[in-house]
């Protein structure tokens, strides 16, 4: 069967260049993008860690625990993959990475003055069921300052990558929680045009909510054609 192929629009995905995000400047192409032809051994390549999941790794207040919880409000993250045509994408592999409930990284370049918390690493992954269907168990994250601008705060955020049969199949995003205040302050958010911001933002989902464990939020991506959902340039 042939399969239909939708080119990424453009038009309503974040630019290379924004200059409000004060690193775009310093990484932005400053000439014409050339295409470079994808053979057969870059689109089916390896597999990367589908095989190697397990069923802690999607939960994230277990899979870095060492003598207790962590803290935070515990969250549900759940949502579908879609393709193209709308057709739910089985077998993606899913990865997040987010800041603790303080608002900082388990990295050594996060200097945040927030501690850290000895039973949250801040990263899970999980694949797709057969009907595109993923789902994690985490704490929500905390906004934290970063030095973009005079008192720049980052909204509370998740960082998703997805990862098809090969890694030049990988796309990253970013999924924001309804009501921040801090979005309409945040040059990263707004770099999206204003027309698929929305697309970046959960909702809150009482039927994905664990009755007295932790709330739920929906987060649905489309990697390609309408309603696509903005990716990382």
């Amino acid at each position: 069967m042939t399969e239909t192929f939708n080119a990424r629009d453009w038009s309503s995905q974040p630019p290379y260049l924004a200059p409000d995000y004060k690193s775009t400047p310093l990484r932005s192409p400053t000439k014409p993008l050339i295409p470079l032809p994808q053979t057969l051994s870059e689109i089916t390549g390896p597999v990367y860690g589908h095989e190697s999941v397990t069923g802690d790794d999607a939960d994230l207040t277990r899979n870095g625990r060492r003598n207790g919880e962590p803290l935070g409000e515990r969250i549900i993250i759940t949502g579908r993959v879609f393709g193209d045509d709308g057709r739910p994408l089985p077998n993606t592999l899913l990865e997040i990475w987010q800041a603790n409930a303080c608002g900082r990284y388990v990295h050594k370049a996060d200097q945040h003055d927030a501690p850290l918390d000895p039973n949250f690493q801040g990263g899970g992954r999980c694949v797709t069921d057969a009907n595109g269907t993923y789902r994690f168990m985490t704490v929500k994250p905390g906004a934290y300052p970063w030095g973009n601008h005079q008192n720049a705060w980052r909204p509370q955020h998740i960082h998703f990558s997805l990862l098809g049969p090969s890694f030049v199949t990988r796309l990253v995003t970013q999924m924001y929680f309804p009501g921040d205040p801090l979005l309409p302050l945040d040059p990263i958010f707004l770099a999206t045009p204003a027309e698929t911001r929305h697309l970046l933002v959960s909702e809150f989902s009482l039927d994905a909510t664990e009755s007295g464990y932790a709330l739920g939020y929906k987060f649905d991506i489309v990697l390609r054609g309408r309603n696509a959902t903005p990716m990382e340039a």
